[in-house]
């Protein structure tokens, strides 16, 4: 396919009527994206949703979007399938194994759970492997979309991520208070929890507190979670003084009250607990243990957090 085939189909996206005018979210996806494969980010045809991608159209949405209009990211992730080049779709959606999509998407959980990853039809994705594609295209979309915003487009530092790093001080307590921003709040809480599942398991050295097991593959994934010491839904904290790395029996048996952490950072069992003494890997073996702890203090787990847990949850 010619560029000027794709430029011309690209000024045509379907835009829902809303009443400040066309809605504005499938261009500021397309740039964001192109931003993002500028920046190193996406380097194949598959575009996972992630905090990078959701945090990185908020700085773009911030940047371009007049007043008035609604900021929601699943809404141009799951339409552009709709839209078509001659007559041929290039936009896809491959969700995980066992889902099908039968009705639109518009929640971002759902989302993230139903759908593994976009992608381009290939030959547009090959299009924008050239730096000089992708430029010729963004001119196009912020020409086409938002010809006040040409000059302020191309000025601003697009580069830099800011949204997700303030969301990653607040996550790694380097902010003292809540952290509120200007963003859709399911897409905040996501972005939130996203960032909360990556950085606790980092900061345990992606080992598990209570076991010290450490797992991981050769592509680089750990059997290591990120569990809430007070639930989210409770408190809404998603810091990582909220939070412990655990592995998955350990995180089920520490949310199910089996298993909790006293004032001293050592485990404790409860007497519930029925098992076989004699198999080594019970729960009764990790009874009084230390727990291992970030190396620093600011991001231990908050006794506040423990107490409350032992007070709520623990069957002792």
């Amino acid at each position: 396919m010619h560029l000027e085939r794709f430029l011309s189909a690209l000024t045509k996206l379907k835009r829902g009527s809303t009443p400040y005018g066309l809605a504005p979210h499938k261009p500021i996806l397309l740039l964001t994206i192109l931003d993002l494969m500028d920046r190193g980010y996406i380097t194949e045809n598959k575009i996972f949703i992630n905090g990078e991608l959701v945090s990185a159209f908020h700085e773009s949405w911030d940047l371009l979007a007049s007043d008035g209009f609604v900021e929601d990211f699943t809404l141009p992730f799951y339409h552009l399938q709709n839209d078509k080049i001659c007559g041929v779709a290039f936009w896809f959606l491959k969700t995980f194994p066992g889902y099908k999509i039968t009705k639109p998407i518009r929640s971002i959980n759902t989302l993230s759970e139903v759908v593994e990853y976009a992608c381009f039809s290939d030959i547009i994705f090959q299009i924008f492997t050239h730096k000089e594609n992708r430029d010729a295209v963004k001119l196009e979309l912020v020409k086409t979309y938002f010809p006040n915003m040409i000059e302020s487009y191309f000025r601003a530092d697009r580069g830099q991520g800011k949204y997700l790093k303030e969301v990653q001080q607040y996550v790694l307590n380097e902010v003292p208070k809540v952290m509120r921003l200007r963003v859709a709040e399911p897409e905040m809480e996501y972005v939130r929890n996203w960032t909360f599942k990556k950085l606790v398991p980092k900061v345990y050295q992606s080992t598990c507190a209570i076991s010290g097991m450490k797992v991981s593959t050769t592509n680089g994934r750990f059997l290591i979670d990120a569990c809430h010491i007070v639930p989210f839904c409770s408190t809404q904290d998603d810091r990582v003084s909220n939070g412990i790395a655990l592995c998955p029996n350990l995180h089920r048996a520490f949310d199910s009250g089996l298993v909790s952490i006293d004032q001293d950072y050592r485990v404790l069992v409860s007497d519930q607990v029925i098992e076989d003494l004699t198999h080594p890997y019970g729960l009764a073996i990790l009874k009084g243990r230390k727990i291992i702890l970030p190396n620093e203090k600011h991001l231990w787990p908050s006794q506040e957090n423990l107490e409350r847990h032992r007070e709520e949850r623990f069957f002792d």
